[in-house]
Parts: C-alpha cells; structure tokens; sequence
C-alpha cells in the first residue's frame, strides 16, 4: 500500500534545487505524484511543494535527518508531512454559519483535516457541535477572566494534540502572547469591510453607504489584529437591491467559503509563509 507524503520548502533562488530535491526522493524510492514551484525573481527567493508515494515505510523523522544535509547547502527551511490528516480545533461565539460548513465538508471527506473538538465563549452552537458526535466544551470569557480563560485554551489545544486552530467568527481577541504561541497554526476569518466598517453592524454600515460588493478575508492570526498574512478571499457582486439582511447573508457565504478554503489548503501543505505574504500552491 501505498502513502502520500509532502515536502514543503522556501529557500533563496539557485540552480540545482530542483534537481537536488528529485535525486533525494528518488535515492529513497520514491514517486513524485505532484510538483510545484514558485520562483519570486522579485525578492530572489525559491517556493516549493512536493507531494510523493512511497511504496515502503518511511518515517517523516528520519526523512528530515537525511535531507538536512541537503537542506544546509541551499540554506531551505522545509518540512516533510506524513499522510494523516491534521487536528482541527475550532472556536466560535454564536454565529454558526462557519461551524456548519466545516462540519459538512468534514463529513463529505473533503475538509482536508480532522474536526475533534468545537470551543466557545457561548453555549449558542452546542446542540450543532454535538449532533456531529463534536466535544464541545464552553470556556466563558469576561475582562477579568480572559487571562485565564486564555491559558484554559491553550491547554485544550494540547491536550487535543491539535494542528491548527480556526477561529470560525470567535468574537473575542486573541492576546499577543497567544498569537504567537499559535503562530502559522492559527486561521480567522473576517468580513472584508474591516477597516472601512468597523465596530457593530457591519452589514448595516455598508448598505448605508451603498457597497457594490460583499467579500470576506481568511488569514493567519498574528498580534496585529485582523492584518495577518492572506489566505483567501471571496468577493461577491450586489447591487442596490440587496438591504441589510440580505447583505449579511450573502456576506456568510462568502466567509464560509473563504474560511473552508483556507482550512483546507492548510491541512493539504499548501501555503507557505513568507513574512506577511503566503505563497499557496492551490
């Protein structure tokens, strides 16, 4: 039986990378089943995702200690992934839209990633947590007891062994220490009018001044609130039709499926950070 396994890696730009890459794998018997590369001539730096079978065991550890020697010459940060699917731990409020469609590709098998437990500030969205056989547990968060409530988090996602965290429209901040903490394993997801629509009622905002578009943003959590590198997003068309209930409708479409995306190229070994950039090989 077969298994397919990742490498991701970024390095500066130079001949023989590609060629180095493809003796490794092929030295260790392996087939490339999907190659893509990315050469930023701009900042003269080299992206690359790999994803191979091997026909026999290979164990992600010792891939990493014989391609290091590899790695050194070209000065790569890289990472070999193994075939299971990483560990989703997702975090809402009271809007439940997000959490539903995670829950339904889940199910369908094409999430790219594992839901094994749902966190909130609220117990809104337990009966849907549940009902899709989800541990929910409800971690209440007020000014005098974010700190801890914060550290309870931080706990759970250890002791869910979890590989990334979705804030799915969790409305609570996130504190610098935390964010770092979850750096590169922490995606949220907002509605594209930030900063131009800010604060409460974003949708009636936007229809008071007219909006022709409706879009939403998923990135990386970083200490600058809602400005961590892009993943995705989806923009859609309106027109002067649409009032403030409409809008928001549409505007939960357009998170769930930026979210999602986000999600899964994630789970797939697809983005690679680069500073506050990602490169994504979708």
């Amino acid at each position: 039986m077969t298994e397919t396994f990742t490498l991701t890696l970024s390095c500066a730009q130079r001949p023989g990378i590609v060629h180095a890459v493809s003796s490794f794998l092929f030295e260790q018997n392996c087939d490339i089943a999907e190659h893509q590369q990315f050469d930023d001539t701009q900042n003269g730096a080299f992206f690359l995702r790999t994803s191979f079978v091997a026909a026999g065991a290979l164990d992600v550890e010792r891939l990493t200690a014989e391609f290091r020697s590899v790695a050194d010459k070209f000065g790569m940060s890289f990472n070999f992934n193994g075939c299971s699917e990483p560990r989703v731990v997702v975090m809402v409020s009271k809007m439940g839209h997000c959490l539903n469609d995670l829950i339904f590709r889940w199910r369908a098998g094409n999430l790219g990633g594992e839901l094994v437990a749902v966190v909130s500030n609220h117990e809104t969205l337990r009966p849907m947590a549940e009902a899709a056989g989800l541990p929910f547990i409800h971690i209440p968060v007020t000014a005098a007891t974010k700190p801890q409530a914060e550290a309870q988090l931080l706990e759970l996602v250890d002791q869910y062994n979890a590989d990334l965290v979705v804030l799915a429209r969790y409305m609570q901040v996130l504190s610098d220490d935390a964010c770092r903490k979850l750096h590169g394993r922490a995606i949220n997801i907002h509605h594209s009018f930030l900063p131009g629509f800010k604060g409460a009622k974003p949708y009636h905002q936007a229809f008071d001044r007219g909006v022709k578009q409706v879009g939403a943003t998923a990135h990386y959590v970083t200490p600058d609130l809602d400005e961590g590198p892009i993943i995705e997003q989806q923009v859609i068309r309106i027109d002067h039709s649409y009032d403030p209930a409409r809008l928001a409708t549409v505007g939960q479409d357009a998170e769930a499926l930026a979210l999602s995306r986000a999600v899964r190229w994630h789970c797939e070994n697809r983005i690679l950070l680069h500073g506050h950039r990602t490169v994504i090989f979708s």
